[in-house]
């Protein structure tokens, strides 16, 4: 399922326009990037939690030339699912 997709599964679902379905889609997005960017967590409960982690600095490989280049370290956003959503999949 990509974005417009989804839209559209909301629009069906909450009975509005697909625009404003797309609006609330963008404006939850944003919400949700704006809070990890803070360091903080959004968890919605039954459904999973979205955090950040930090990953260390390491080395790697140029696949293409096989020289060592350095990976700087980073803060990674990552996704923990909820139990509601484990058992729905399973």
């Amino acid at each position: 399922m990509n974005k417009s997709e989804l839209i559209e599964a909301i629009a069906q679902s909450a009975d509005i326009s697909k625009a404003s379905a797309g609006r609330a889609l963008d404006a939850a997005l944003d919400t949700i990037q704006a809070a990890l960017a803070q360091g903080r967590e959004v968890s919605l409960v039954g459904f999973g939690a979205f955090y950040t982690t930090q990953r260390e600095a390491r080395s790697g490989r140029n696949p293409r030339t096989g020289e060592v280049i350095r990976i700087e370290a980073a803060k990674v956003p990552k996704f923990r699912p909820g139990k509601a959503l484990k058992d729905a999949v399973n």
